[in-house]
């Protein structure tokens, strides 16, 4: 009987594979739900919202701590001397952020 301890490890395993297998498919039909409310409800809410004033509706403006230049001087110690431009944290060398008052969403 070589074969016949095989029998309860294959029906243990089509078993497991089953059950994994429903809780995926659950989760997976779950996320899709969810997100399609939550893509349903912010496209009412873009609808009534006012525009944002800080950034007039564009969702971005000039970046604050460079001032647009996409750089600063910055120095390891302070150092009048040895003074380094170096590309702006804040906007990453892209001259713009996103608004922080609606988080580039363009709408309060």
């Amino acid at each position: 009987m070589p074969g016949g301890s095989r029998q309860p490890l294959r029906a243990l395993a089509s078993a497991a594979g089953l059950v994994f297998g429903g809780i995926f498919t659950l989760s997976l039909a779950s996320s899709v739900a969810i997100r399609a409310l939550q893509s349903n409800a912010e496209s009412k809410r873009k609808k009534v919202a006012r525009p944002c004033t800080v950034c007039k509706g564009k969702g971005f403006y000039v970046c604050k701590l460079c001032g647009g230049s996409s750089t600063i001087e910055w120095s390891p110690l302070y150092d009048p001397i040895v003074i380094n431009p170096c590309l702006c944290p804040t906007c990453d060398g892209n001259r713009v952020q996103r608004c922080l008052n609606c988080l580039g969403k363009c709408y309060i």
